[in-house]
């Protein structure tokens, strides 16, 4: 692509979210959102293929959709109250229909139906755009909404979100689907906890986008893109590869990683405001996540050198991404859980 309009491009994505970000008005948090959909299709269609054209087709589609059902919302509650005020969000059909269009924009499930095809037609770079920055402008308008909105209704969709997430990736062997159906999960977490405390919500944002980011890094660097391609990758980076390992398992949530804290702080949170069916439900769906997370470092470890794999090799090719950024997001999934004191007080 041209620099000058990647340039445009990029500059256009960090002028949507900051807008939306920023924004006490629906009329400008909407315009944002709509800047940043129109300013990542172009990066999905790059590629000139017919996956990357229906994922691009697929992902405008939905969006559009979601803006025209945000963009009723915000005119149905300005009828009602007489004010654009994100934070004067008082209606009830507005509330449940901004929680909808915002769940369409995020992915959550029942309707992320989109995520899993839209991002397996994608290059890692433009997947780990969708997966992280584009998530920032709709979670922001999520977080400032949460005092009037309807909580039975988020802790549904959380809960289902856990579930279809975990449940979805357990049969799959593309990577991007795989990270997908994570991201579904770990949205679902956000949502159960954010009626609650909006902190607890924050906080698992930023380590989930400090695990994804580190994923789709090292995936990039190791060229693979399939369970049977990450399954020889061990004689080309055998480091990065080890690391990969700790990377998966802390997106899994187990100690003493990163991912952990989010995880541990949210269900203790849950016992404490007295609902012990809800916990238990994340904790089950957390099993789920898990297994396919162990799946992959199944393949990673069980097929390391000296043992044989029945992948094909593929050509060693010297990598050529840059490492800094790689190597302080890797530090930061595994070595976050002893500021979990810090995070309590």
């Amino acid at each position: 692509m041209n620099p000058i309009a990647l340039s445009m491009i990029l500059s256009s994505l960090a002028l949507g979210t900051i807008l939306t970000v920023s924004s006490n008005h629906w009329f400008l948090a909407w315009m944002g959102l709509e800047i940043n959909t129109l300013a990542i299709i172009p990066l999905m269609a790059q590629n000139h293929h017919p996956r990357a054209v229906e994922a691009s087709t697929k992902y405008f589609l939905t969006q559009a959709a979601a803006s025209a059902l945000l963009l009723f919302s915000a005119l149905n509650n300005a009828w009602f109250t007489g004010e654009w005020s994100i934070m004067n969000l008082t209606n009830s059909i507005s509330c449940t229909t901004m929680t909808i269009a915002i769940c369409m924009k995020l992915g959550l499930a029942p309707f992320h139906f989109w995520l899993p095809e839209v991002l397996q037609g994608l290059n890692l770079t433009t997947g780990l755009i969708l997966s992280t920055w584009q998530k920032l402008a709709p979670m922001a308008i999520l977080y400032q909404i949460s005092p009037s909105m309807n909580t039975s209704l988020l802790l549904l969709i959380g809960l289902t979100s856990t579930l279809i997430g975990g449940w979805g990736g357990l049969n799959q062997t593309q990577l991007r689907k795989i990270l997908a159906f994570s991201s579904i999960a770990h949205l679902g977490w956000m949502a159960s906890i954010l009626p609650i405390m909006p902190q607890l919500m924050i906080l698992n944002l930023i380590i989930y986008l400090i695990m994804t980011s580190t994923l789709f890094l090292t995936l990039k660097t190791i060229s693979s893109t399939k369970i049977s391609t990450l399954a020889t990758s061990w004689p080309k980076t055998p480091t990065t590869t080890a690391l990969t390992l700790l990377t998966l398992l802390s997106l899994g949530g187990l100690p003493p990683l990163s991912g952990f804290m989010p995880k541990w702080l949210i269900l203790q949170e849950l016992t404490n405001q007295n609902t012990p069916i809800l916990a238990t439900m994340l904790a089950l769906s957390a099993l789920l996540s898990l297994f396919f997370y162990l799946r992959l470092s199944y393949s990673i470890t069980l097929t390391s050198s000296p043992n044989t794999s029945n992948s094909p090799l593929t050509w060693r090719h010297n990598s050529k991404q840059p490492t800094t950024l790689l190597s302080l997001m890797l530090i930061s999934s595994f070595f976050l859980l002893p500021i979990s004191p810090l995070m309590m007080s």
